[in-house]
């Protein structure tokens, strides 16, 4: 009882520190709030007010029906313009895209003809140029068929297609990114506020007074993973319920206090890592150049960004070691897929061995650190 009695009021001295330094808690605020909106709303991957003008050389009942069916909030209001304008304008950056329509265009399709629409396309702005001409080319098409069905000479198609999308009915760019922007902020500041608890001490020469007390190395290291685990976990679940839910609008499936759950047995990894560069670095400058070379290849690798499928066999196989690939998986499956603890237990599992391994190796560097400070 008095080991647990020395890590809960260390801890609470944790927080009291963390609480007086004002660019530690307003990272925290800002990872939580501020770049979790900035994220959803700015890194969209959908086609959104696109600006295009449209060449209309042919001035007939189709052509007008194909600039009408460019509607927002995908495309601007098509723009008439002349042919000789499209390089200049598009040059300029004026138009992301530009549609051809030559004469004879209605003729030539009642005649049976394939007359050919040019699309130009300002592929400097790559997810609006890739995505649009896909879009412009259905919006077309579909005009077109519309058109002809109404002269019954429209083909019938030889099958027909459903599309259902589960989870993110639209393919909301902001649905995806918001919930792993939290996961990523997660990882950052559990690795970031563990080990800039250790440097702290040591840079303020606190970490001498704690040696002399009846303390051991066991009870300062929890002390601090309860403290930063705590703060984290509070954030994490504001956001979800603040910012992602209740400014973003974005749904959440499955459980959150499920999902804190596993944020906890995972938070006991990514501090444990923290501790470790905490022991290795020097000063804060050193550990924010450990940090980056520790939490990139976290966060690249572990499914957040690209899925493990897409990755070459031989290092998705590699990654499950890694608890942040576990992580991201169980995550997704609670917030998106509505997953319950029947599900994701075994994932709950392998993060809680694994990081406890690192735990062990954490807490033996800080073992090693405090004797060897003690001589």
């Amino acid at each position: 009882m008095r080991k647990l009695s020395n890590i809960f009021w260390l801890g609470t001295k944790e927080l009291r520190s963390f609480l007086h330094d004002v660019v530690l808690l307003s990272l925290v605020i800002y990872s939580f709030s501020l770049a979790i909106i900035a994220q959803a709303q700015s890194s969209s991957q959908e086609v959104h007010n696109a600006s295009i003008a449209i060449v209309d050389e042919d001035q007939s009942n189709l052509s007008r029906s194909v600039r009408h069916a460019f509607l927002l909030p995908y495309f601007q209001m098509p723009q008439l313009i002349a042919e000789s304008d499209i390089v200049p304008l598009m040059n300029a950056g004026r138009y992301t895209f530009v549609i051809d329509i030559p004469p004879r265009f209605e003729a030539d399709i009642l005649a049976g003809r394939q007359p050919e629409i040019q699309l130009n396309v300002d592929a400097t702005a790559m997810v609006q140029a890739g995505l649009g001409s896909s879009y412009a080319q259905q919006i077309i098409s579909n005009t077109i068929t519309a058109f002809l069905s109404r002269v019954d000479k429209a083909p019938s198609p030889p099958v027909g297609l459903i599309v259902r999308i589960a989870f993110n009915p639209n393919a909301e760019t902001g649905w995806f990114t918001s919930v792993m922007g939290i996961i990523n902020s997660i990882t950052m500041l559990a690795i970031i506020l563990a080990g800039a608890a250790i440097v702290r001490e040591r840079e303020h020469g606190t970490l001498d007074h704690l040696l002399v007390m009846p303390l051991t190395p066991f009870e300062i290291a929890m002390s601090k993973i309860w403290a930063n685990g705590f703060i984290i976990i509070a954030a994490a679940g504001l956001s979800l319920y603040v910012v992602v839910k209740g400014v973003l609008h974005v749904p959440v499936a499955g459980s959150i206090p499920l999902f804190l759950l596993g944020v906890a047995a995972y938070l006991f990894f990514a501090t444990a890592i923290g501790i470790f560069l905490g022991t290795v670095a020097r000063s804060m400058p050193q550990l924010g150049l450990l940090y980056l070379l520790v939490y990139l290849p976290l966060a690249m690798l572990s499914g957040s960004n690209t899925p493990l499928e897409s990755m070459p066999p031989w290092l998705a196989t590699i990654l499950q070691i890694s608890p942040t690939v576990h992580f991201v998986s169980f995550a997704q499956a609670i917030l998106y897929r509505g997953a319950g603890f029947d599900v994701v237990w075994p994932e709950f599992l392998i993060v809680a061995v694994i990081g406890g391994v690192f735990l062990a190796l954490g807490l033996w560097r800080f073992r090693s650190m405090t004797a060897a400070a003690a001589m």
